[in-house]
């Protein structure tokens, strides 16, 4: 079996979050000579597969089976793989079953390896997260498995193949503020406190503003409002409260206490409750590590293209593995239709990709 055999099979797996559809146990038989750990919690299937050749560093590859629903709008059954000028077309070819299958061949052809190699895969990187990564992370601590170095096969790449990795990411902090008023007639609205008059006079300073500069990896970190909502949608009634949503991708200048400081800058001497989690916290992993050198070489030789360093888009698992202190990057395929309908990847980056890995593991440390 090829890679791009290999890509097919595991296209026809209708993966859907949280379901892996026996996929992980087809990956588990493929690869047999390494030694296979499931972590499985709350209908979630987790995969680590290890194989020790020597002494030395311990790399590890890591994705997700896992797929959004096909939704509509498919020419193609999802499901079944259908290729046509070169581009194959399914749910998941480019997020991200074409980097699970091009490291899944890359560690099956290999023969040596300084050190220890190994596959991290769970079943639910496109849902909550709660029971994937983390809990299998949390295992491979306690029985002193965590690698030092980590790639995950998420697609970075934006125009070209090879043109950009992920270094790090940024984080994601959500808040909503509710404005607390005093309902009223809107024929006397002496009468009454109107939020949506006293936020009102804010929003310009709020919306849309940089809360750091950014620097020459992350991009200024936003504050973005993303929902208001207040009122009974009548025309005579004044509301009681405003509730207003947003969010902030944060870069590491900027943490939750800077985002609290700056919503009671505004919010000042206004009735008003503030609620913040952090979803994700940004990370960096250094230029100089091993992995990210290796990658950058492997992408220069096969592609003939010097990455850019990127740590644009949303989050992914790599925040989880970054929080235990490995050196973690993501490198994969074009990404232009993911969890879009026609789903698509070309065979000549999947084979690619494959090529790319394979001589990360083969030059890794040398």
């Amino acid at each position: 079996m090829n890679v791009i055999d290999l890509f097919l099979k595991l296209l026809s797996f209708e993966s859907v979050t949280p379901d892996d559809a026996g996929s992980l146990k087809f990956i588990e038989a493929y690869l047999d000579e390494f030694e296979a750990i499931y972590v499985n919690k709350e209908g979630v299937k987790n995969l680590f597969l290890t194989k020790k050749f020597s002494e030395g560093s311990h790399l590890c590859f890591a994705g997700h089976v896992d797929v959004v629903p096909a939704g509509d709008g498919w020419q193609t059954d999802p499901f079944v793989p259908v290729i046509k000028e070169g581009k194959i077309y399914a749910r998941g070819t480019q997020d991200m079953k074409s980097g699970v299958a091009a490291f899944v061949q890359a560690v099956k052809d290999t023969d040596h390896f300084e050190g220890r190699l190994s596959i991290l895969l769970t079943s639910d990187e496109e849902g909550d997260a709660t029971y994937g990564t983390q809990i299998m992370l949390e295992h491979l601590k306690k029985i002193d498995l965590l690698p030092e170095s980590c790639i995950v096969a998420e697609p970075t790449c934006e125009k070209v193949f090879g043109d950009a990795i992920k270094v790090g990411r940024r984080g994601s902090i959500n808040g909503m503020i509710e404005k607390h008023g005093k309902q009223g007639h809107a024929a006397y609205p002496e009468k009454a406190k109107n939020p949506i008059h006293k936020v009102s006079q804010v929003l310009s300073s709020m919306a849309g503003v940089d809360l750091d500069e950014g620097d020459a990896y992350f991009a200024p970190s936003q504050f973005v409002i993303t929902d208001i909502r207040a009122g009974m949608e009548v025309t005579n009634v004044t509301p009681g409260k405003l509730k207003m949503m947003f969010n902030v991708r944060n870069s590491t200048k900027t943490s939750l206490e800077d985002v609290k400081h700056f919503v009671h800058r505004y919010f000042n001497g206004m009735d008003y409750d503030l609620t913040l989690s952090q979803s994700a916290k940004p990370f960096m992993t250094d230029a100089n590590s091993p992995v990210v050198y290796a990658i950058d070489k492997s992408i220069q030789k096969i592609c003939g293209i010097t990455p850019k360093h990127s740590t644009a888009g949303g989050t992914s698992d790599a925040r989880f593995i970054a929080a235990y202190g490995i050196d973690v990057i993501e490198f994969g395929v074009i990404n232009d239709t993911i969890h879009a309908p026609n789903e698509c990847t070309s065979i000549k980056e999947v084979e690619e990709l494959r090529r790319v890995f394979k001589d990360t593991i083969t030059h890794f440390n040398v």
